[in-house]
């Protein structure tokens, strides 16, 4: 049995876009320190559950608790006062912006740019490129911002979609190490479609099969689910 707290608890969440549903009766956990992943083939609905997380979304029915607070009626930015920060999938940074602006867009509702040397620690190529617009970034340079953004939050639980897709090899190796260091502090969720990756990385797992989790538990009992790559197959 883990000796930590449960930080988010998602109970019985319905979700959908008009008429369409995407997510059906999703109950999920997330303790206050470690990495959870999501799996799940495209278009599984992921993206989605991260979106009714941070109330981009609005469920159809059931209840989010983050840190024994129901966030049913909290919009966006005051999930984000409360603790959650974001790394969305695409369209993560302000190109036109340099990289300081980036960085002190996520400070503003903490109300603290303290914590830059501490992102520049984490990410130290962004420190040689603090004057330059973000939209000249590569694209691991770009995830990198962007999750340094999201920690100038101070989140205690952070949401990442893919902050591997389109990473060379090198730069998804230095992204791997911060990560492992966060989850010492942060709570972490991740979507990440390298299934190997997620789940060396994460202590739990779920996984998601047509709006539903049809898989979940350590990350070493979803490794030896008979149906996983089943259920991951295009």
């Amino acid at each position: 049995m883990s000796d930590k707290a449960t930080l988010l608890m998602v109970e019985d969440l319905n979700v959908g876009y008009r008429r369409s549903q995407i997510l059906f009766n999703i109950d999920f956990t997330a303790q206050e320190r470690g990495i959870t992943a999501i799996l799940g083939r495209n278009g599984a609905g992921k993206t989605t559950f991260l979106k009714a997380l941070m109330g981009e979304i609005r469920p159809i029915s059931g209840r989010i608790h983050f840190a024994g607070k129901d966030l049913q009626d909290q919009g966006t930015e005051q999930r984000v006062r409360r603790g959650l920060g974001y790394v969305p999938q695409e369209e993560a940074v302000f190109g036109s912006l340099t990289v300081r602006e980036n960085l002190r867009l996520g400070a503003i509702l903490a109300g603290d740019y303290s914590g830059l040397d501490e992102i520049l620690q984490l990410f130290p190529s962004l420190g040689q490129r603090l004057g330059q617009t973000a939209g000249t970034l590569s694209g691991g340079e770009r995830k990198m911002l962007a999750i340094g953004r999201a920690l100038l939050g101070r989140p205690r639980l952070l949401l990442l979609d893919e902050p591997t897709e389109g990473v060379w090899i090198s730069v998804i190796e230095n992204i791997v190490d911060c990560l492992c260091r966060l989850a010492t502090v942060h709570s972490i969720i991740l979507v990440e479609q390298h299934l190997e990756l997620a789940l060396r990385l994460a202590e739990r797992a779920y996984l998601l099969d047509r709006g539903r989790f049809v898989v979940s538990g350590t990350s070493a009992d979803v490794r030896e689910h008979p149906n996983l790559l089943g259920y991951l197959a295009p």
